[in-house]
C-alpha cells in the first residue's frame, strides 16, 4: 500500500488514482457480493484480457483493495474477495449505480 506521502493532496485524485479504471470499478461490483475466483471474474467483467485483470488484481491487491487467497492445490485455487476498505467503496458504486440508471433513463 502507498504511503500518504506518495498519495494526490486532492482526495477525488486519491480515489480515482485507486479506482479510476473501467476495469477496477467492475472488478469491484462483481466482488462486492462475495468471493470469486479469477475464471469467476473473468467471466463476469467480459471483453477484459488474462493480462489485463491480472494486472488490475495485483494493483488493487498492493493498494488494499482487494484480497487473494491461494489454496495449496493441484491445480492451485486462487480466490479474489474485497478488503475492508474495498467493501468501504460499496456507497460510491451504489452512487454511481443510480447515477447510471437516473442518466438511461432521460436519454433513452
Amino acid at each position: 500500500m502507498q504511503t500518504t506521502r506518495e498519495l494526490p493532496a486532492c482526495p477525488v485524485e486519491t480515489t480515482l488514482m485507486l479506482i479510476g479504471d473501467k476495469w477496477k470499478v467492475l472488478i469491484l461490483r462483481d466482488l462486492m457480493p462475495g468471493t470469486k475466483r479469477f475464471g469467476e471474474l473473468k467471466k463476469s467483467i467480459g471483453s477484459v484480457s488474462q493480462k489485463v485483470l491480472t494486472a488490475q488484481l495485483r494493483d488493487m491487491e498492493a493498494n488494499g483493495l482487494v484480497d487473494r487467497k491461494v489454496y495449496a492445490e493441484v491445480p492451485p485455487r486462487v480466490e479474489y474477495s474485497l478488503t475492508e476498505v474495498g467493501r468501504s467503496l460499496k456507497p460510491i458504486l451504489d452512487a454511481m449505480g443510480c447515477w447510471g440508471e437516473e442518466y438511461k433513463a432521460k436519454n433513452s
